[in-house]
């Protein structure tokens, strides 16, 4: 079974073309993006955005057809990311979607952008039932599969971990997605002495929160700090607080594996830190490949195949969006129907 998978939730227009065969073993045929980038210190503009996906999706699914050496009359159903995300992006990928689906006369799903995510995690990472840490521009929260879906057992109260990353970076006069730049900075920075600016560590329960961090951190600069000081102090603060809740969720869950998923996966400190929880707990640690963190085609094509199956077909002429679409307001049971949102136009 050969799915096209279309992403377009935020900065980025990917196309993947994957595979799953009958015995599940699941094989990347391609995977091609286009990004958008955003003037130095400011964050993602929706309609700027949806005008490069416009621009460059043509160009891109024929590349990743090309790539995967598939026709598009060869494919056996085109899933797209229908939410959470940016209104005039998600419909971008909804109306591509629905063209080509028209077309060739195939089969369209609307996938749950968040759970592309975990499906692709979980298969690159060969887990089946993990305790899952999704971390990225548009999420920070730790769930688990539950009977017909996910639960969540812990999230941000305000900002996201990516937030906090590009809000911080944009400060610093950087463009979004930023995260790779504060951790860039947060390595040019020799921590001796107790040398950092010290940062306010706020945690409730499972839940964390981060609008005070990012406050205390301009704070920090405005005061004299250097950037490589902050972003050092903000990494080391904010990934031991979403290390403390995920291993209170992991004693509630009993899971005896994690998997970490998302765009802030590629950390390598945030790696480093889970790495050493999950030791002493005896606790398999997964994270996606960093090639595979960030948003992409291929992690709707992994959760197409999961989707398709749970009936969330749709079509072409109801191709929905929902900007906002909880992964716990998914329902995954046996001949489920999805809650339409925006009709995509």
């Amino acid at each position: 079974m050969i799915c096209l998978g279309i992403e377009s939730t935020a900065h980025t227009f990917g196309v993947g073309v994957s595979e799953l065969s009958p015995n599940r073993e699941f094989r990347i045929l391609s995977d091609e993006k286009d990004v958008y980038k955003a003037p130095e210190g400011s964050g993602i503009h929706p309609r700027e955005a949806a005008r490069h996906h416009v621009d460059v999706c043509s160009e891109v699914i024929n590349r990743a057809l090309e790539k995967a050496g598939t026709k598009a009359s060869e494919l056996d159903f085109i899933a797209y990311s229908a939410g959470p995300g940016l209104g005039p992006c998600l419909r971008v990928g909804a109306v591509a979607a629905r063209s080509l689906s028209t077309y060739f006369d195939r089969e369209l799903v609307a996938v749950n952008h968040a759970i592309g995510h975990i499906e692709l995690g979980k298969y690159l990472a060969h887990m089946n039932d993990p305790l899952v840490l999704l971390i990225s521009g548009g999420h920070t929260a730790i769930a688990a599969n539950s009977d017909d879906g996910w639960r969540v057992y812990g999230e941000t109260l305000d900002l996201t971990l990516g937030q906090l990353l590009d809000q911080l970076g944009r400060y610093f006069g950087l463009s979004s997605p930023a995260g790779a730049k504060i951790e860039s900075l947060g390595l040019g920075f020799k921590y001796e002495n107790g040398n950092m600016p010290f940062l306010p560590y706020s945690i409730k329960g499972n839940d964390v929160s981060y609008s005070g961090l990012l406050s205390a951190a301009k704070d920090a600069v405005s005061n004299g700090q250097t950037k490589e000081a902050v972003s050092f102090s903000v990494q080391e603060t904010a990934f031991s607080i979403l290390t403390e809740a995920t291993e209170r969720a992991l004693s509630f869950t009993e899971k005896c594996e994690l998997l970490v998923t998302g765009g802030v996966a590629a950390n390598q400190r945030l790696a480093s830190m889970l790495k050493t929880m999950c030791e002493s707990r005896d606790v398999r640690l997964g994270v996606i490949p960093r090639q595979f963190a960030g948003d992409c085609g291929t992690q709707i094509a992994a959760a197409g195949f999961l989707f398709r199956v749970n009936g969330y077909q749709v079509k072409a002429k109801e191709a929905f969006v929902r900007q906002s679409w909880r992964i716990d307001r998914v329902q995954l049971g046996a001949s489920r129907a999805p809650i339409p949102g925006v009709i995509a136009s």
